[in-house]
């Protein structure tokens, strides 16, 4: 495992690789998060292969004033100043999330620049799916079960004389709803979301954002991961898929996060796809 700080187009990136051979860039989610909440199970595919994580510029270690632009463009600006820093005349990209989008972002900007598209449980490609997505997070947040923990939570009293255990219950009943079994959620590294930088990039797309027209010109390697219980409908990554003529995998019982839920599925799919030594 190596790290180092990148510093491209102002501002100072930070970047973690692990493996041997050629170079994979692992786009995390958020936006606004950060690289380490993919760990340990993304690491799984950094056999035969490096894996380059970066933390996006406004989140993680990658943090900037609150004056600096954190949009789609300047993620997608950064991402090709680190191409050109890492000596690369094409990338070969896994995007999970929000990644998802940065890297179709990325491919319909510099589209000679892409020499394959991993996407995991993308963000979906086209603003007006947002809202089917965000209906139905919130009302797998608002089930009997997890208001009630919740409410267990503020009473337990935890707060007043275990701080780092309130926080990791909190954080575990925040993002529950991203998962198919719920239970599994202490086994996803936790995470901060810097507003700011995710509202911004969420702004900076527009009201009317449609990727797929763009992504139909492309002429690049893709495979599109999702699994059948994801809060993003698996009909948005179907159509992304589609849009690429790209396969679709569709992993069962799972949610948002295939990397704790369905690693070994997530693996046998994105093995023989990723370049190996």
């Amino acid at each position: 495992e190596r790290t180092i700080t990148r510093q491209v187009r102002g501002v100072s990136l930070f970047e973690r690789r692990i493996g041997e051979g050629p170079e994979v860039i692992v786009l995390h989610g958020g936006p606004g998060a950060h690289h380490d909440y993919l760990l340990p199970g993304m690491d799984a595919l950094a056999t035969h292969r490096t894996l380059v994580y970066y933390d996006q510029r406004g989140g993680g270690r990658s943090a900037v004033a609150r004056d600096v632009a954190v949009g789609w463009r300047e993620q997608v600006a950064d991402l090709e100043a680190l191409r050109d820093v890492w000596g690369l005349e094409q990338l070969h990209l896994l995007g999970y999330s929000w990644g998802g989008l940065l890297a179709m972002l990325y491919a319909v900007t510099h589209p000679t620049r892409v020499a394959s598209l991993a996407l995991v449980s993308p963000a979906p490609a086209a603003k007006q799916e947002r809202a089917v997505y965000e209906a139905a997070l919130a009302a797998r947040n608002a089930t009997p079960e997890l208001l009630a923990q919740r409410k267990a939570l503020q009473e337990s009293g935890l707060r007043a004389h275990d701080i780092p255990a309130y926080n990791q219950r909190l954080f575990e009943l925040a993002v529950a709803g991203y998962f198919h079994d719920p239970s599994r959620v202490g086994e996803l590294t936790p995470f901060r979301l810097t507003g700011r930088t995710q509202q911004e990039v969420w702004n900076s797309l527009g009201e009317d954002f449609d990727l797929r027209p763009a992504l139909r010109e492309l002429d690049v390697k893709a495979i599109v991961v999702h699994g059948d219980d994801d809060p993003i409908p698996l009909a948005t990554a179907e159509a992304t898929a589609a849009a690429l003529r790209a396969p679709c995998v569709v992993l069962h019982d799972c949610g948002h996060v295939p990397y704790v839920e369905a690693a070994a599925d997530l693996r046998a799919a994105l093995d023989p796809f990723l370049p190996r030594a």
